[in-house]
C-alpha cells in the first residue's frame, strides 16, 4: 500500500509540499524571531525576551522543586538510615 501511495504520486507534488511546509515556517511560524533578531541594535533585552522567559520558567520549577523537597523534609518522611539506600552502606 505504501509503495503503491509513493509511486502514484508524482515527485513535484511531494517537492511542493515540502516547499509549503518551509514556506509556512519562514514566512509566518519564525516571522516574531526574526523580528527580535532585527530588534538587537536597538534593544538587547527585548531582543533576547525568549531567553528571559526561559529563564523565568526555570527558576519557577526550581523554586517549587525546592519548596516540595522542604515540605517532604519537615514531614521527615525520607528514611535516613545508613541502610535505606544501597549506595550508602
Amino acid at each position: 500500500m505504501v509503495f503503491y501511495i509513493f509511486v502514484v504520486l508524482n515527485i513535484s507534488t511531494m517537492k511542493d509540499i515540502f516547499e509549503g511546509i518551509q514556506s509556512f515556517f519562514e514566512d509566518f511560524a519564525f516571522a516574531p524571531l526574526d523580528y527580535m533578531r532585527d530588534l538587537e541594535l536597538d534593544s538587547w533585552f527585548l531582543a533576547n525576551a525568549v531567553n528571559w522567559l526561559f529563564i523565568l520558567v526555570g527558576f519557577a520549577a526550581f523554586l517549587y522543586w525546592m519548596k516540595q523537597l522542604k515540605n517532604i523534609n519537615d514531614r521527615n518522611e525520607e528514611n535516613r538510615d545508613s541502610t535505606a539506600h544501597s549506595f550508602l552502606g
